[in-house]
């Protein structure tokens, strides 16, 4: 397999793939070019802290690459083949065996952080002998089947590229089984060929399909506004399945280890009982604030606050988790040093030098918040202020305020609209989804009827600092416009409109800031956001200031 990757002199760059236990000669968290940042977190997470992770392995990013200049590599096959098998004995269960299968999930892992540009395929593995074979064993048919209709969805929009709606709405709650008889006919109607049956088959289709999405639009527009090179490449990770939407005692969720809008101690996130993890990033079901978590399962609870506090003190930066329970037994399936918001990333520089277990140094926080996020930081607080002294009359709606500031624009319902928009506009969706990334790089704010504080939107809209505003509910989309509750106001395109996504609300018209009085920014800056005084300090006795 060496000749068909880039060999470079690290022992680490010798194998196309890696068992999450695999013991690197560095730190796996080193190995981000090699294993992706998904690939890297899992097996430090394995490998050095012994973190409750599902087995599974890495195919390198140089895998990718190879593919992507030259098709399929020789020998992948083998690879690929072999690690399962490692797996399957891992596990005690089989890969296609009809009596007890072992399901995949396969995800991407850039080394670059690309929140929700690349694919994912889950419940790989079900056809129509081992979905029975799963019922049997779970002695849950509904669980079963339901696990097989979201498998066939995914890999029909994923690997096969039909568009959802050619698959009909999706109905949770009623016969699976039924549905999935549906699902089968329409992806062999929209696809010309059906969902293979065979497992392996499945998997390489599924591999090539991650590999593929480096180079599709979305990822493409994602790149060109975080200055990605496009030669990158990614990791694919393929793990063994656990399950969130198991029984009432399961669920998944995403959490922060500090609120990343404005670095406030504490767990900041959504979780959603009896899902799996594409239902809390999608932005399409309404989530739990994570402390749910702790009045349904406690114990679970606990346990993953021990878990992140073990990866906020290792990484020795605020981190991004993303976890699943499965009847009752907690899974960490993903982590990751968070995305953040100028003020959280001030505050949280100062907090962990304060914190004795991680001491952050002042010339190490200098440098994580260079004098750009700084100056962003105090505009920030400034602005804020000086809107809570406006006159803001009623908002019409309030939803979840995802990421701060606020921006009034026009209304822009349509994505091809959103991309000949001339001015400032808000673009305004029943959720967003990785297709809307494009749009959402040129708006100026972001409102949605639909998800959560993780949710893709938010997650997006915070790494850029596009204020957002998510989950506003009350919104009613219908024939080219949005309807505030039953009979409330209507938005229609072009109509100006606020929203604050600090406070979650929602205005029409402009809701400008109150007067500024610049006299009275110190005392502002004092007592909203102490930190920054702490760092312009270090920054200048280090002299790091005027380069940072």
């Amino acid at each position: 397999m060496t000749d068909m990757i880039s060999v470079e002199p690290a022992s680490d760059r010798s194998a196309a793939a890696y068992a999450f236990d695999h013991r690197h000669s560095r730190p796996p968290r080193e190995l981000a070019g090699l294993l992706g940042g998904k690939g890297a977190g899992l097996a430090e997470m394995t490998s050095v802290l012994g973190l409750p992770v599902p087995p599974g392995f890495t195919l390198t990013v140089d895998v990718c690459r190879a593919y992507l200049r030259e098709g399929w590599p020789a020998g992948l096959d083998d690879t690929v083949r072999s690690h399962c098998e490692r797996l399957e004995a891992n596990v005690g269960r089989r890969l296609g065996d009809p009596a007890d299968p072992l399901l995949l999930a396969v995800r991407s892992g850039a080394p670059k952080s690309m929140p929700g540009m690349l694919d994912t395929v889950l419940n790989l593995g079900l056809n129509d002998e081992t979905v029975e074979g799963l019922a049997a064993v779970s002695g849950d048919p509904q669980f079963a089947w339901d696990s097989y209709r979201r498998f066939l969805r995914m890999f029909a929009t994923t690997v096969l590229g039909v568009p959802a709606e050619q698959l009909g709405a999706a109905t949770d709650g009623a016969d699976p089984r039924a549905e999935v008889v549906v699902l089968k006919k329409r992806i062999a109607a929209a696809a010309g060929q059906e969902v293979p049956a065979d497992p392996a088959e499945q998997l390489r289709a599924a591999i090539e399909a991650v590999f593929r999405s480096w180079r599709s639009p979305r990822a493409r527009a994602y790149r060109k506004h975080e200055n990605v090179p496009d030669d990158l490449g990614t990791a694919v990770n393929v793990q063994a399945m656990v399950f969130g939407n198991r029984d009432q005692d399961s669920g998944t969720g995403v959490v922060f280890t500090r609120d990343p809008s404005t670095g406030h101690e504490g767990l900041y996130g959504d979780y959603l009982p009896k899902a799996q993890g594409e239902d809390v990033v999608a932005g399409t079901a309404r989530t739990l604030p994570v402390s749910a978590l702790a009045d349904q399962l406690p114990g679970v609870a606990a346990e993953l606050r021990g878990h992140l506090r073990t990866l906020e003190r290792h990484y020795r930066d605020l981190c991004d988790v993303e976890f699943t329970v499965e009847s009752g037994r907690l899974w960490v399936l993903q982590t990751r040093v968070g995305k953040r918001g100028a003020v959280a990333a001030v505050r949280t520089a100062v907090a962990l030098t304060r914190d004795p277990e991680i001491a952050l140094t002042p010339r190490e926080a200098v440098a994580r918040v260079p004098a750009e996020t700084r100056a962003k930081a105090r505009a920030e607080v400034l602005a804020a202020a000086n809107l809570g002294n406006a006159g803001n009359g009623s908002a019409v709606t309030v939803g979840l305020g995802a990421s701060p500031g606020r921006v009034s624009g026009a209304a822009v319902l349509d994505l091809d609209a959103a991309m000949t928009a001339e001015g400032e506009f808000v673009l305004v969706r029943p959720e967003t989804s990785p297709e809307d990334v494009a749009a959402m790089s040129v708006a100026a704010g972001i409102l949605t009827g639909r998800g959560g504080l993780v949710s893709h939107a938010a997650v997006v809209a915070r790494g850029w600092g596009i204020p957002a505003v998510v989950g506003a509910e009350a919104l009613r989309f219908a024939d080219g416009a949005v309807t505030v509750g039953e009979n409330g106001p209507v938005i229609r395109p072009g109509d100006e409109i606020t929203v604050d996504g600090t406070t979650g609300e929602v205005w029409l018209g402009r809701v400008g800031a109150g007067e500024t009085r610049a006299d009275d920014d110190d005392a502002t800056l004092a007592a909203e956001l102490p930190e920054l005084a702490v760092l312009e300090a270090w920054a200048a006795d280090s002299g790091a200031g005027a380069q940072s």
